[in-house]
């Protein structure tokens, strides 16, 4: 009863104020338009119409991302960004020869990928350009083809939907074949004799495998092209450029749908992958392109150089810890050039220094744990860093050429049988020369010739030298110092999709 006494009480309470309101005035006739006839009106809306406002701004906030997920995105790739092309098969060395590559690594902006790797790119050969050394140690072995170097120029982008971009870029014509080189694991060291068993057997297995891998009726065919005085040049597969973007390119770009976290058979959600895989423990590596050419006869002990990163790096808590656009500072520690007699070449350094595009730098150990290299450099990385050509076995070939020469001299066999064994190092010229002097004495000289030729590259001509042109791409493992990189705490993000 004592509440319903309450209620009753509050209820008669409304009742009365209600009552005591003034009334609102009656419109009376002849006074419309008039001040004093006019009820007065408020402006002041009612909490319920404010209440209804701030609901659908809220609403619209919470709707934003999903009304934007169909929506493109201009990305804006700068100028003199580097786009590593590999031609995936052979095509003919002529001017005016359109050619079809692929992107090897990703571009990224904005701390995600710009560009995916394997994009297509289409250009053509604009030019030719003479080989004069090529040329030279060709005709000295009886190959009379004149050797060209071919200028490309890529001008046309095709994104993974079938979206065709016309792109600027510069011309370029260091292509070669490129392998991937990483730094073995400690050999043990040996006498010479030993080294050159070693590498005897290695050029076995090698020579073995050009008739065991995929592709060998195709090297079989190069084989007796290179035997011929003359044949037809092309441009072979795997052959790898590097780029540079003359103007910005900007491109369009959805953002990715929101994907679901994928849930385990009990029910537990699991993250899902990022990309890219943030490094995990307390080594980075950082993927990066030499701003310069460096080589092992031009540079010093203590010359520094530098490498632009171009892909980001997360710690393992998505968080960036290295963007794109940073700086490596390498230090050269030691340079060897080439000298006579054989002897190669050596070039080791390291990297000292980060630098972020904000302008704070950190000290820094890192060292080469990958590069892109010239399959015809035939260079290797030793388990220190270190990089040189790779040894050959200066031995076993000249004394095999020998051998071959002296067999025009036996008097078992057929003379011409002998006459073609013995005539080696000049081609088929030499060989069909060997045969039809009908002299073994002619025959034996092609062979010493042979002979003496490789003699003189393995012992007496001058070693190769390492060089890494500008904008060759370099893989570096680094330690981070103690104090933090500062900067903006930036989540990974998602990768667009087009």
């Amino acid at each position: 009863m004592r509440g319903l006494d309450h209620l009753t009480l509050r209820f008669t309470e409304h009742t009365d104020r209600a009552r005591a309101l003034p009334k609102r005035p009656e419109r009376q006739s002849g006074c419309v338009g008039s001040k004093a006839g006019r009820p007065e009106l408020h402006s002041r809306k009612p909490v319920w119409t404010r209440s209804a406002a701030s609901f659908a701004c809220a609403c619209l906030v919470g709707l934003l991302p999903a009304l934007l997920q169909g929506q493109a995105i201009p990305i804006q790739i700068p100028s003199t960004t580097p786009l590593s092309v590999q031609l995936p098969h052979h095509i003919p060395m002529k001017a005016g020869e359109s050619l079809e590559g692929r992107l090897l690594y990703p571009v990224y902006v904005d701390h995600r990928i710009a560009i995916p790797a394997d994009t297509v790119l289409r250009g053509s050969v604009i030019q030719l350009d003479s080989d004069r050394s090529r040329r030279i140690h060709s005709r000295l072995r009886g190959d009379f083809t004149p050797f060209h170097i071919p200028v490309v120029r890529f001008d046309q982008l095709i994104l993974p939907d079938g979206t065709r971009q016309p792109i600027m870029s510069d011309n370029a014509k260091d292509g070669v074949p490129i392998l991937r080189l990483s730094p073995p694991p400690a050999e043990k060291k040996g006498s010479f004799v030993t080294r050159q068993i070693a590498l005897g057997k290695q050029q076995l297995k090698d020579t073995a495998g050009l008739f065991t891998k995929p592709g060998r009726g195709d090297r079989l065919v190069q084989f007796i092209y290179s035997q011929l005085p003359y044949h037809p040049e092309r441009i072979e597969t795997g052959t790898s450029w590097t780029i540079e973007l003359v103007q910005p390119l900007t491109l369009e770009f959805r953002p990715p749908e929101v994907a679901t976290d994928p849930v385990d058979h009990g029910g537990s959600k699991q993250p899902a992958e990022p990309n890219p895989a943030p490094d995990q423990g307390t080594e980075w590596r950082l993927r990066a392109y030499l701003q310069q050419s460096i080589s092992s006869a031009r540079e010093k002990s203590g010359d520094t150089f530098q490498a632009l990163v171009t892909e980001p790096v997360f710690n393992a808590g998505h968080i960036l810890a290295v963007p794109e656009g940073a700086l490596l500072i390498g230090e050269i520690t030691q340079a060897k050039p080439a000298r006579s007699f054989g002897r190669k070449g050596r070039l080791r350094f390291r990297f000292r220094e980060l630098r972020l595009p904000s302008g704070f730098s950190q000290p820094v150990e890192g060292t080469l744990a990958g590069v892109d290299s010239s399959k015809s450099a035939n260079l290797q990385i030793d388990s220190e860093g270190g990089i040189q050509p790779k040894s050959q076995n200066r031995v076993i070939v000249p004394m095999v050429l020998v051998f071959l020469a002296g067999r025009a001299f036996d008097d078992d066999g057929s003379q011409v049988g002998h006459s073609a064994v013995a005539s080696n190092g000049f081609g088929i010229v030499g060989r069909v020369v060997g045969i039809l002097a009908s002299s073994r004495n002619v025959a034996a000289g092609i062979g010493i010739y042979g002979a003496a030729l490789s003699f003189y590259d393995l012992w007496l001509a001058r070693g190769h030298d390492v060089v890494f042109t500008k904008n060759t791409r370099i893989e570096v493992t680094t330690t981070p110092g103690r104090n933090q990189l500062e900067g903006p705490e930036v989540k990974q993000k998602p990768s667009p999709s087009r």
